[in-house]
């Protein structure tokens, strides 16, 4: 199976399934000198394991890590950091009735039909629960880009359902389980979760990126540009079906005099293109969303299909997440400053030493 390695300079090949023993990855290309240890990593896995709260997944993962190469004596060294993260709470047996049918909507057919073998337990390589070493991997790119520029890579739910939540302040996203921006709105996500699983139904999310103090020159103007990079990345999280930079599908309402980024000496006046400009990072803001499905794993019955091709009602039971969009705000993190890291390596490597003449303007 291909398609396991992301990044150029700084890569990451991520290895494991759902129900097997482990999961991991190798990171390859993280510049030596770097502090780093278990506990740099561990915060951003507890944001995104399951089982933190009664409105997503039961399954009990404590998911700690384990750096087994690439540090010594509290530093990186420049080689390969190999991370590991033990399953311990696998309920295969949960999987077991579906062994022989497809769920709608999931992965399952598309994957037999390229593969032509599948593990069904829990989905294998294509769970969500392989995201767990994306995070972890990100974890070291946040670091590294806080140290080295003092970026701040953060998201947070932005709307669930019919329900949109206003950002109002960046201290109330880890203080609620929906890293919701606005904890005023709390109740009526717990509401709406409440009632999805009452009806064994599920919802999708919307959930914003934005890193601050970027540096201009990230990004390429051809093919590597930084926002396609960018929706690369986060198009490849699970059950992510949309991807807007700035201000995405709004601009095709929007006239050019509404959504030029205008400059001045003082800086520029808006930031509708999400601090890219011509696949290059301006030095603004950089603003991302995604839009992330409804769950396929729900217990409401619907038509598929058996191995054998023959039409069936299928029903999935085992500890799902009604909303996986509650979740995936550390996931969407990890992939943008996965992104970044990588770029700043490359117009390191390539630009280095180019000292513009024209001054740098103020996001």
């Amino acid at each position: 199976m291909s398609g396991n390695t992301f990044g150029k300079l700084f890569c990451v090949t991520s290895f494991g399934e759902s129900h097997g023993p482990a999961i991991g990855c190798v990171v390859d290309g993280c510049p030596p000198g770097l502090e780093l240890s278990e506990a740099d990593i561990q915060p951003d896995l507890d944001r995104r394991k399951p089982g933190t709260s009664k409105y997503v997944t039961q399954r009990k993962e404590e998911d700690k890590v384990r750096i087994l190469s690439g540090v010594f004596e509290g530093r990186t060294t420049g080689t390969p950091i190999a991370l590991l993260i033990e399953n311990t709470d696998q309920r295969s047996y949960d999987y077991a009735k579906i062994s022989q049918v497809f769920r709608p909507n999931h992965a399952d057919y598309a994957y037999i039909q390229k593969y032509g073998i599948r593990d069904h337990r829990g989905g294998g390589r294509s769970s969500a629960r392989e995201t767990a070493v994306r995070v972890a991997a990100g974890a070291i790119a946040k670091k590294l880009l806080r140290e080295k520029f003092g970026i701040r890579v953060r998201g947070y739910l932005s709307r669930m359902g019919d329900i949109e939540i206003a950002f109002k302040s960046w201290d109330e996203i880890d203080r609620n389980a929906f890293f919701a921006p606005d904890a005023s709105r709390v109740p009526e996500l717990e509401a709406l979760i409440d009632t999805l699983r009452s009806e064994g139904d599920s919802i999708g999310a919307r959930i914003e990126v934005v890193a601050t103090n970027v540096p201009p020159g990230l990004g390429e103007p051809v093919f590597d540009r930084l926002d396609a990079d960018l929706a690369h990345a986060l198009m490849g999280i699970n059950a992510v079906k949309g991807v807007e930079i700035g201000d995405g599908m709004k601009v095709a309402a929007m006239r050019g005099t509404e959504h030029r980024d205008e400059m001045t000496p003082d800086g520029f006046l808006s930031n509708h293109s999400g601090g890219v400009a011509g696949g290059i990072s301006t030095g603004q803001d950089i603003v991302c969303a995604i839009a992330i499905k409804p769950t396929s794993s729900i217990t409401t019955p619907g038509k598929s299909i058996d191995s054998e091709g023959k039409a069936v009602d299928m029903r999935t039971t085992g500890r799902h997440d009604p909303c996986v969009g509650v979740r995936a705000t550390p996931i969407a993190e990890a992939m943008v400053a996965l992104v970044l890291v990588d770029h700043w390596l490359r117009n390191r490597a390539q630009c280095g030493d180019v000292v513009p003449e024209t001054p740098r303007i103020t996001g």
